[in-house]
């Protein structure tokens, strides 16, 4: 049986380091270090604690090293305004979904995700959205996704 819970805390280095290897395999090479790090671990201990976070993240520990982390996925929770499709007006967001490459192959992904849909459920999320990798595609469609229709667009604007 997978143990899968909640991630604390003392959890953040390891989420931080896990989403560079998520990044590192999403653009075929390292992740150069920069800013980056510090402000997701910022962001982690700001948003993580609490009985009802915004933000979520399930997590598996390597079964040889207890306190590193094998596998990840964070899911935010977004309150939009309701409409005939999305009653609630919450929506699910999944991202950072990853194993480490050496504990892959062991459904560590898929008990975190299904940690992350259960969660999800309790909180009456009932549309729940994420980007998939080519990767991660089959994984996703065999816990009930489907691709998007909709014209999605970005803007991304300059920092200061």
């Amino acid at each position: 049986m997978i143990n899968v819970r909640r991630a604390l805390a003392s959890d953040v280095d390891e989420l931080v380091r896990l989403r560079g290897v998520m990044l590192g395999a999403i653009h075929g090479r390292t992740v150069e270090p920069g800013s980056w790090p510090e402000a997701a671990a910022r962001s982690l201990r700001e948003r993580l604690p609490g009985p009802e976070p915004s933000l979520v993240a399930f997590v598996v520990e390597r079964p040889d090293e207890p306190g590193r982390l094998a596998a990840c996925v964070l899911g935010a929770v977004e309150s939009r305004l309701p409409g005939p499709s999305n009653p609630s007006g919450l929506i699910g967001h999944v991202f950072n979904v990853v194993t480490d490459p050496d504990h892959r192959r062991r459904g560590y992904s898929r008990a975190c995700m299904e940690a992350l849909l259960d969660w999800y459920r309790r909180r009456g999320v009932t549309r729940i959205e994420l980007n998939a990798s080519p990767a991660g595609e089959p994984l996703y469609r065999s816990l009930g996704f489907t691709p998007r229709t909709t014209p999605a667009m970005r803007l991304t604007t300059p920092t200061n």
